[in-house]
């Protein structure tokens, strides 16, 4: 993708400034849930040089989108809120996520996992958080491209000995008693 003269933030008097980040947001437009419109708006909150967060971890941090729970001890401290951050940026990763979470890809399986177990405010901040990461990366990078790892990345990254506990425990549900043995 490259400068498109009709993309959505750029109007008369901001097409000569914003031409220069043409790239970024079109970059970012390919990132499940961001589109056009969102790709400028967080253009526009966290700027395209990446040199003043030295990891994403900064950038997600200083976006508040860092978890706010502290523990210590075995006792959990804080609200579990992220803080004040930029309300613009917040707002559009919010939606960001909750339409990467209609997606059928790695975003929106992250969504639907996170959803599922802890309800749809923590799997929006999470996925904020993640697509976040991702914007970092693809600004920090001129040459980084987005690839997704697709929905059924958690069912392919289990490992070998994982996944032989998993099927002896359904097998066990099913009400078999399993006994491994080596190979001769």
């Amino acid at each position: 993708m490259g400068y498109q003269h009709d993309h959505p933030c750029l109007s008369r008097r901001g097409s000569l400034h914003m031409s220069s980040f043409g790239q970024a947001i079109g970059r970012l437009d390919e990132i499940p849930g961001v589109g056009a419109t969102a790709a400028c708006v967080i253009v526009a909150e966290v700027g395209v040089d990446m040199g003043r967060f030295p990891t994403p971890a900064h950038l997600a941090s200083w976006a508040r989108f860092a978890p706010g729970i502290k523990q210590s001890a075995g006792k959990t401290k804080g609200k579990g809120a992220t803080g004040h951050g930029n309300p613009y940026l917040a707002r559009v990763l919010g939606e960001a996520a909750v339409a990467a979470g209609r997606t059928d890809t790695f975003l929106g399986q992250r969504y639907r996992r996170i959803a599922r177990r802890r309800g749809k405010k923590k799997a929006i901040v999470a996925v904020g958080r993640s697509i976040l990461v991702i914007v970092w990366h693809l600004l920090a990078d001129p040459e980084a491209r987005f690839h997704d790892l697709g929905p059924d990345f958690y069912d392919r990254r289990i490992n070998a000995d994982h996944s032989k506990r998993n099927h002896i425990r359904q097998l066990e549900a099913l009400g078999y008693k399993v006994t491994l043995e080596p190979a001769a």
